[in-house]
């Protein structure tokens, strides 16, 4: 599964910026092929503010038929609503590959094409590991906090 996602800076004007939206919405949902629309709303940041307002991402099986779509008269009139009425730099198209997960993990580039490259890749971690000097342990393991020690109730 691709989608193909446009995500909108903060506007001048949220209520000129809505009704754009909401033009522009109303024609990428006639374009063909589409599986799902998913609409963000970004609340803000960890540190403060967003400097991202929505994050439109438009889903679907394939990137021929995502492009096919584009292309069709209806991605280009589409297209050509978001690059006239929408100022440029207030806003950035991005294409991504979606991998839904459930319970495994994220394929990678260059990942195990087999359980036995699998196995191999792990041992060669885990070699790794025993051969870091004492208190270096590399990989997410190393900065995830540690579990409470029970001697001292923390």
């Amino acid at each position: 599964m691709v989608k193909f996602m446009i995500i909108f800076y903060q506007p001048d004007s949220v209520m000129k910026f809505e009704n754009m939206y909401n033009d522009l919405l109303a024609l990428i949902e006639r374009m063909p092929g589409i599986t799902r629309r998913q609409v963000v709303n970004v609340l803000g940041t960890p540190t403060g503010p967003a400097s991202t307002y929505r994050i439109l991402e438009v889903y679907f099986e394939d990137e021929a038929q995502m492009r096919a779509a584009l292309m069709s008269p209806r991605g280009q009139e589409a297209g050509a609503e978001l690059t006239t009425r929408f100022p440029r730099g207030s806003y950035e198209m991005l294409y991504a590959q979606v991998y839904e997960e459930a319970g495994g993990s994220t394929p990678s580039v260059g990942a195990p094409a087999s359980a036995s490259d699998a196995d191999e890749l792990a041992n060669a971690a885990a070699e790794a590991q025993a051969a870091a000097p004492s208190g270096e342990k590399g990989g997410a393991a190393a900065s995830a906090p540690s579990a409470p020690d029970e001697k001292d109730g923390n």
